[in-house]
Formats: C-alpha cells, structure tokens, sequence
C-alpha cells in the first residue's frame, strides 16, 4: 500500500461512506477539506507530554479507548502544514485496519486517547512521525491528520510468565544437546516432524528474567516455518513433538542466538512454550 501507513500488516474493507459533521465555525465538516487550522497548532487543541496535540471534532459513542497491542479500525485523511493533503482512506473509500503498536508513534499515542465513533485531529509533531527530511517519498515535519475510530479488536491476553522460567526445574527431561522441555499437553497426533518438514505452532518466549519477547498468542496468528531455518533449539526441539502437543522448553544459548547477540535479539537460554499446530505434508 503506497501510503502513510505502508507498515501496516492488514486491511479491512468496510462500506464507503460520506463524512460530514456539524464543526465549530463551519456549516458542514468534511475528512476530505483541508482543516483551516492546518499550518499550526491551535490554541484551543489538547497537547501531552510528548507533544502530540489533538481536537476532539466528533464526540464519540464508546466507552473504551484501544491499547497499544489492539487493532483498530479507522478513515483518516493527513496534510502537511502547507495544506497538501498526502493520503486519504476516504478518497480510497476503504477504512483501513492495523495494529496500534506498527504504525507511526503519534498515531499510537493518539488513538489511545479516542473512543468508537470519536473523530479527533491531530498536530503531530516530526519526532513522533517521519522526522524532518524522511526519504521514501513520506511527508517531513510536522503532519496534521483527521482520525475517526469506527472498530476496535482487542488484542488476546499474553500468556503469563512460567512459574519455572529462572531456571531448568528438576521434573523437565535434558537432552544431550542441553535442551530440556516438560511436557504440557498431550497430543492427539501420531507422527513427528523432520528437519525437513514444514510446521505450523502458537508459541510464546521469555528470557530467564520473565521478560516475554515474543508471541504469536499475543499477536493472534500462528506461525509457520521450515524446521531447519529456525534456531538449532527449535530444530532439535519440535522434532520431539507431535499434533496438537504443547511443551515447555529451556534452550540453552548454544542453542539459542548466544550470550551477546546483536540486533535486538535476546541472549542467554530462553524458555518457549510451543504448541504443535500442523505438520506440513
């Protein structure tokens, strides 16, 4: 999607429709109309800490606000101060649907603020979008988008942290590799997986201080991959297991990505909970 919101992951198509709202000063309010009030932020507007500033232009019929891991569904339209509007969902006809947490942090910050059905306008200053002189044909400095809030998904509850993630407890089966896993539930399948099959799991990760890095539970889709194109821990590990089973493994960093890995990966063992989906044919 050649737009501002091109980190987006999905998009919903809802019906079309015609935006007009009563709006102070005017007659009629339009999400297509370039906002008199663009080049600046106003003196009446609504500005935090962060210095993202926002007007309420349509109260909404809600009652709760989205959180950052939530996917919402919206129309906007942006413009940069000297009134060229740079993307609209509703000149496309289509809202558009994302997780909060993968756009840009203005947008975070700011849909936190609203309720279903609320239409606000935000100033959003260039450290909490593009920066000054982004490339890639987005907008620089400060931008100015109209958001109305039509849907809220909220996101699954993370699963909490295992009682036993410090350490490798006494009950769990170690390998020769130093792998060790306990078995949570049974599965109902009959055959297991090689480094050549392709599997389908729900899982979710902590470092051995509670600290959850990853989860696909938390991001609602499961995920699928060749076994050998994962870390040797996962290899050895799923190989174990069969349909519909779930494990609890204590991989050790050898294993993992290492003590000190570098690009934001997390070092020392790592303890996963897999559940074994699908065996690919």
């Amino acid at each position: 999607m050649k737009n501002i919101l091109s980190r987006l992951t999905s998009t919903t198509a809802l019906l079309a429709f015609a935006l007009t709202l009563p709006a102070a000063g005017e007659a009629t309010y339009s999400m297509t109309d370039t906002p008199s009030d663009v080049s600046a932020v106003p003196e009446d507007a609504q500005i935090t800490n962060s210095g993202l500033a926002s007007r309420v232009i349509k109260v909404g019929s809600g009652s709760e606000s989205p959180a950052a891991a939530d996917t919402v569904t919206v129309h906007y339209s942006g413009w940069t101060t000297d009134g060229r509007m740079f993307d609209s969902s509703v000149r496309r006809g289509q809202p558009t649907s994302f997780p909060l947490n993968r756009v840009i942090p203005g947008w975070t910050e700011g849909l936190q603020l609203m309720v279903v059905g609320e239409t606000r306008r935000f100033w959003i200053p260039a450290k909490l979008a593009y920066g000054e002189n982004p490339g890639g044909g987005r907008p620089g400095g400060m931008l100015v988008f109209d958001v109305e809030l039509l849907d809220i998904e909220k996101a699954p509850e993370p699963p909490k942290v295992p009682e036993d993630v410090a350490a490798i407890p006494e009950d769990a089966e170690v390998r020769k590799s130093g792998l060790a896993f306990r078995v949570l539930k049974a599965g109902d399948g009959e055959t297991q997986p090689t480094k050549r099959s392709v599997v389908t799991v729900h899982y979710s990760g902590w470092t051995t201080d509670g600290q959850m890095f990853d989860s696909s539970v938390v991001r609602g889709q499961t995920a699928t991959f060749g076994l050998g194109q994962v870390i040797p821990g996962w290899t050895e590990g799923l190989q174990l297991m069969v349909e519909g089973e779930k494990r609890r493994f204590w991989i050790p960093a050898n294993l993992a990505y290492g003590e000190k890995p570098m690009g934001g990966r997390p070092g020392g063992m790592l303890v996963f909970d897999v559940e074994l989906i699908r065996i690919g044919r």
